[in-house]
């Protein structure tokens, strides 16, 4: 990337308007600054000394609640000569809908952007403009949780009290994995917590699970990244391994499809999807902000981009093609596999951070962010996040990759 190139496309956007992060992001707000954007950041209450104390404009806002003066966020951003949001993490999504489509005059953006916040109509949406999805349905209680588990027995042809594959529990705005109960049993319909309703109840998609980050401006995709899960939100190395990689036109492919459905136009989606044998590929769901699990982190150690400054560059609508033809690197272009553990304890109550040697002397391994406890009791886990830390690896070999992450997913760090 020319960065000096890049810094005076920015410069004379500046004149036009400023660019809004919507939540607190350290990577972004200093990709901000690199980049030369006049910006403000929209964050909880409590950011906000720390923002100013570092002189940078911010305001405070309540993303969690929305009510008959919502309005006024849009209205404090124009006063500021906002021209463009970009939402980093779930809860902001929706706000950056209904910001940008009163800047543009246009309501359909907000309608959109509603989509990626509830997994229902998402699913909706995608299977009724063509996208491969498994069977799913809305459920708003647990009889109705009974019954959509009899009608996938029955459907499956399967003898006995238990699925063999499981069925799953979403609930239908949480972010990501938060809430996500996987079922085969029907006590454990019993088990769910009534903060489960309503939800989205799903069969079980087989094939290798990964995640793509497609990085988009007017509706163009100028960089899309396959991202292999090895345990789901625990363990995932990025590029994907040889198979992946070759499907990799197949996954443009789908992915523009995605793009066509939702009528996304700027900015970074984050779609799951399932591929089999065949090279079939079934949608899971996707989301419009910063992607959870340090997969930015891994994007920027596998190519050398900043994945955050890319997100900023795609969500103004004034970049040109030939400063995001600049920015990103061609798809091969990558510099080495890099993977990542979230680190989780496997007990329920812990002393102290034992780091091994096994660890340390692996030649993949890089860094990690593990801590001492503080308290004993391990916290519940909550979707991806409340982990313990995460160990970081670099290397030239996919299934070497997948090998350490595998055997370190299952050491106990935490004694």
């Amino acid at each position: 990337m020319d960065e000096e190139l890049t810094i005076q496309f920015v410069s004379e956007k500046n004149v036009h308007g400023k660019l809004a992060l919507l939540g607190y992001s350290v990577e972004a707000i200093e990709a901000a600054h690199r980049l030369n954007y006049d910006f403000v950041v929209v964050a909880p209450e409590d950011f906000v000394p720390i923002l100013e104390k570092d002189n940078i404009t911010a305001l405070g806002w309540d993303f969690n609640k929305i009510s008959e003066d919502s309005y006024k966020l849009y209205e404090r951003l124009s006063a500021l000569n906002v021209r463009f949001t970009v939402p980093l993490y779930e809860e902001t999504v929706e706000w950056a809908g209904m910001i940008n489509s009163r800047i543009h005059n246009n309501p359909r953006i907000f309608n959109k952007f509603l989509l990626f916040r509830d997994k229902a109509m998402m699913k909706r949406k995608a299977q009724m403009s063509g996208i491969r999805v498994g069977v799913f349905e809305e459920v708003d209680n647990r009889e109705q949780a009974f019954r959509y588990f009899d009608r996938i027995k029955q459907v499956l042809n399967e003898e006995g009290e238990d699925l063999v594959s499981p069925i799953h529990f979403k609930p239908t705005q949480a972010a990501g994995s938060v809430g996500h109960v996987a079922v085969k049993k029907k006590k454990d319909i019993h088990e769910l917590p009534e903060k489960s309703f309503p939800c989205l109840a799903e069969s079980h998609l087989n094939g290798q699970e990964f995640s793509v980050e497609a990085f988009i401006n007017n509706g163009k995709v100028y960089f899309m990244n396959i991202n292999q899960y090895v345990h789901l939100g625990y363990s995932q190395f990025t590029p994907a391994s040889n198979f992946l990689l070759s499907q990799y036109d197949n996954i443009l492919g789908e992915v523009e499809k995605l793009i066509s459905a939702f009528d996304f136009q700027y900015g970074v989606i984050h779609p799951e999807y399932f591929i089999d044998n065949e090279s079939n590929l079934n949608f899971g769901e996707v989301a419009a902000r910063v992607p959870g699990g340090h997969i930015f982190d891994l994007i920027n150690r596998a190519y050398g981009f900043d994945p955050f400054a890319g997100m900023i560059l795609c969500s103004d609508p004034m970049s040109t093609e030939e400063e995001l033809y600049n920015f990103f690197p061609k798809p091969k272009e990558f510099k080495g596999y890099a993977g990542n553990v979230l680190v989780y304890p496997q007990r329920k109550s812990v002393e102290r951070l034992e780091i091994t040697d096994d660890l340390l002397d692996h030649p993949y391994f890089e860094k990690h962010s593990m801590f001492e406890p503080v308290n004993p009791k391990v916290a519940e886990r909550v979707g991806f996040g409340d982990h313990y830390g995460t160990i970081f690896f670099f290397g030239d070999q996919s299934q070497e990759m997948k090998e350490a992450l595998q055997h370190f997913e299952k050491e106990e760090f935490y004694v």
